[in-house]
């Protein structure tokens, strides 16, 4: 099944809530594999903090590009796999920020400006499907103080959000290539 992009018109606060599953599903009707894309704000509730080395941290953020995932083709679902295509989320939003001249470093699944924190992304597994929740500052205000962090709206002042939100179109779709690549490498090799 091919996965749905869809980009919200609407900001919402992304809270956690999201990376639960079936979330595209119960909120806007999307059976399958999907990414769906937004700009707003970020403050994740304690109780829905996933990575236990975050438990105690402000995770927040007034206007952020969020990206979120689900995807349903290993049943059952596999963190491992789900942590690799984290991964390669974030490498295509690596290379398509580099297209626009803003050029970041990756250590795991965060990037950086400098030795500024640019994005946040999570990776789990629900029982039947796989989430990740990737997050890029448009700018640094309401981001925790204890944390210097960077925004691309900042590193380039000349980005509109009619262009943040191009660059979220052009890295799902992007995503959504590199899925079904794989799998048509898949299908073609012989195995032994």
């Amino acid at each position: 099944m091919k996965m749905i992009h869809k980009h919200l018109k609407h900001n919402i606060n992304y809270d956690g809530s999201q990376i639960e599953a079936s979330w595209a599903l119960r909120e806007f009707g999307i059976k399958g594999p999907n990414i769906i894309t937004w700009i707003g704000p970020m403050n994740i509730h304690k109780d829905k903090v996933i990575d236990y080395e975050d438990l105690e941290l402000e995770i927040r953020s007034d206007q952020m590009a969020h990206f979120m995932v689900e995807q349903f083709d290993c049943q059952p679902a596999n963190l491992r796999t789900c942590y690799h295509r984290q991964r390669i989320l974030v490498m295509i939003l690596k290379d398509e920020l580099q297209k626009g001249d803003i050029y970041c470093s990756r250590d795991g699944d965060d990037l950086y400006i400098n030795s500024a924190k640019l994005s946040v992304s999570i990776a789990t597994v629900t029982l039947n499907s796989m989430k990740i929740h990737l997050g890029i500052n448009l700018n640094n205000l309401g981001t925790p103080e204890d944390i210097k962090t960077a925004g691309i709206m900042e590193e380039n002042p000349m980005i509109t959000l009619k262009e943040v939100i191009r660059l979220q179109e052009n890295v799902s779709l992007a995503y959504i290539r590199e899925i079904d690549s794989i799998e048509q490498d898949i299908s073609k090799t012989r195995v032994l």
